[in-house]
């Protein structure tokens, strides 16, 4: 095609025998040469749009028809990221790029400049190509059950990093027609500078890698960071952040090598396990604590949770006082029972019994230090759900049915003076 422009464009001018440079010396064809050179730039032009037009609408829509009938998810995928929009774009530069040639013949100066240039839109399209196609990858992976949780995002980004830095030299050396060497040898001599703009990114691919081959964070993991005020979800990992959802609904942005350096909490452990623990203390009055009486005794013991073992346990407890003769109220250190040791073995036999409770996993009921508030009678079980409002159900029902029955024992529950206690004893004064 090239050589039958020039042919055409000789025939004005000289014979077909003549050679360009002849015709470039041409002192007619030198007068009008810059009126060739705008009239081949707007058939150029027009030509250049109309492939880029057919490119778009032809191109562009066979290949979504292809993608909407393959049973694959990357062609899908790389429509909706709109890679091939950016495909598209490449061959009417490389259509202008062979034509610049012919229209600039006659400047070589505007020819180079103009190539140049060309050369720069078709790297910078294919640059933009190739981060579209890393998104579409990034977002098939993250589908893949063997990818589930992992930080493709950073991974991702990290790739784009290094991919755009490796063609920002390239589209440097284009455009100042230099090496690309001269430009890793300026990188080389900025290498401090770039640690300290790049830190967060160089920390944020270090704290990626070392997350993901520990497996310490996955999306969708409930994690607690009391130093950033994060209680909730994580619902992004990327390169240089993670963002978790509150509770709340807001979201907490933290950066990703702060969950290398600083300690968090992640619950996926309680999530993956057959429970979640419950660790909630009642304190008993000290003061009502004292031997049950039989009274007490007789009345437990029709409890039909409680009723075998108070009787067990008193026919142990006299069977031991009479071989070691401590028969008598005197006889002070003679084993008895408390009121306090048949609650807690009550709470014991309740939680065994509650079908909330997963009784594969550690359950028992336990005295604490006493403090200035009582004693504090500890549970420590497991419920079978991990879901947090039915977990909650679950300890307030434990809870309220303790807290009834408790005055059945002779104890109370520790509670602090209010207003009303005070203005009773004013009155009783």
């Amino acid at each position: 095609m090239k050589i039958l422009v020039f042919n055409w464009i000789k025939s004005f001018y000289l014979t077909k025998d003549h050679t360009m440079e002849e015709l470039l010396a041409n002192e007619a064809f030198q007068s009008h040469a810059f009126f060739w050179m705008i009239g081949l730039l707007v058939g150029m032009a027009i030509l250049s749009v109309i492939i880029w037009w057919l490119t778009r609408e032809v191109l562009l829509t066979l290949i979504k028809r292809l993608a909407k009938k393959s049973k694959t998810k990357l062609d899908d995928v790389l429509v909706e990221r709109k890679f091939f929009n950016a495909v598209a774009h490449i061959l009417p530069l490389l259509f202008m790029d062979y034509f610049f040639s012919i229209v600039f013949f006659a400047y070589p100066q505007a020819h180079e400049f103009s190539h140049r240039i060309n050369d720069f839109l078709i790297i910078f399209a294919v640059l933009v190509g190739v981060r579209r196609f890393l998104n579409a990858t990034k977002d098939v992976l993250q589908e893949k059950p063997f990818f589930e949780g992992k930080p493709i995002g950073a991974y991702t980004q990290t790739a784009k990093l290094i991919i755009s830095i490796v063609f920002a030299i390239i589209l440097l050396s284009v455009l100042t027609n230099q090496s690309p060497t001269f430009f890793l040898t300026s990188l080389g001599a900025m290498t401090a500078i770039l640690l300290l703009v790049f830190k967060d990114t160089i920390l944020g691919f270090v704290g990626s890698i070392q997350i993901s081959a520990n497996d310490m964070l996955r999306i969708g993991d409930w994690v607690t960071m009391e130093h950033y005020g994060a209680d909730g979800d994580v619902v992004e990992i990327n390169l240089t952040t993670v963002k978790v959802q509150n509770f709340d609904m807001t979201i907490t942005t933290i950066p990703t090598y702060s969950f290398i350096a600083d300690s968090f909490k992640n619950w996926r452990g309680m999530k993956d396990s057959d429970g979640r623990r419950i660790k909630r203390s009642l304190n008993i009055k000290v003061d009502r604590i004292r031997f049950a009486d039989d009274p007490l005794i007789q009345k437990l013991s029709k409890v039909k949770i409680l009723g075998s073992f108070v009787e067990n346990q008193q026919n142990e407890i006299k069977s031991y006082n009479e071989k070691h003769g401590l028969i008598g109220e005197e006889q002070i250190h003679a084993r008895r029972q408390t009121n306090v040791g048949l609650f807690r073995k009550y709470i014991e036999y309740y939680l065994k019994n509650n079908p909330a409770i997963n009784q594969e996993m550690t359950l028992m009921v336990r005295q604490l230090a006493p403090t200035n508030e009582g004693l504090p009678i500890e549970i420590y079980c497991f419920s079978k759900t991990q879901v947090w409002g039915e977990y909650e159900m679950v300890i307030a029902d434990i809870f309220d049915h303790l807290l009834s029955v408790v005055h059945t024992f002779d104890l109370d529950v520790h509670q602090g003076p209010t207003g009303k206690d005070f203005q009773q004893l004013g009155a009783q004064g």
